[in-house]
């Protein structure tokens, strides 16, 4: 007869939520540089912490961002009850700019792709996605050409282009955002230039 599993201790999951919260921050501060050492040393734990909860940087960095895609594919999924397809599409659009203003994972997202759970999860919120672009475009919410490439595409760009400016209001990037999707809408909509790019 098999023992039954044991529930993690509480420190156990408290070291693990503080090596995640060290992570993201040192790599933040130095990009793909970040060291293990550092993100110990930042969490108040020993190194050897680090690779009992993580086999190695790359599992740490797919840890980082399953969590931030969950959150954002939960969310996406939430906005498909919502009766107004338009402001369906526009609460996730905020969600998505807001969970990048907090937490910068570009990077981390392109280092963990090849990931099965981050992939899983990508393309699980990529469906969610077309679901939302498909019910605005059926309500006549946003112009018919819109994809849900092009607005998987924009989901980082409201935070981004604030980003060149050396000290910009926190929530500036919502004024970005409602350029974006008021230049998704279908009134005096214009041709666009090129095609939407395929998914993925």
């Amino acid at each position: 007869m098999t023992s039954p599993t044991r529930p993690p201790r509480a420190d156990s999951v408290r070291n693990r939520e503080l090596l995640l919260q060290a992570a993201e921050a040192e790599f933040a501060e130095h990009g793909a540089e970040a060291s293990i050492a550092d993100i110990a040393a930042r969490a108040g734990v020993a190194k050897g912490t680090v690779f009992r909860h993580f086999a190695s940087k790359e599992e740490l960095i797919a840890a980082l961002v399953t969590g931030h895609m969950a959150t954002l594919t939960e969310g996406a999924a939430g906005f498909l009850d919502d009766p107004d397809p338009g402001l369906a599409l526009l609460g996730f659009l905020t969600l998505a700019a807001d969970q990048r203003q907090q937490h910068d994972v570009n990077f981390l997202l392109t280092a963990s792709a090849a990931n099965p759970e981050v992939a899983r999860l990508r393309d699980e919120l990529f469906g969610h996605i077309e679901s939302l672009v498909a019910r605005a475009r059926d309500a006549g919410a946003i112009r018919a050409d819109i994809t849900a490439t092009d607005v998987f595409l924009l989901t980082c760009a409201p935070v981004h282009v604030t980003e060149f400016l050396e000290n910009p209001p926190p929530d500036l990037w919502r004024r970005y955002l409602g350029i974006i999707f008021d230049g998704m809408r279908p009134e005096g909509a214009s041709p666009l230039a090129m095609p939407a790019p395929k998914w993925p």
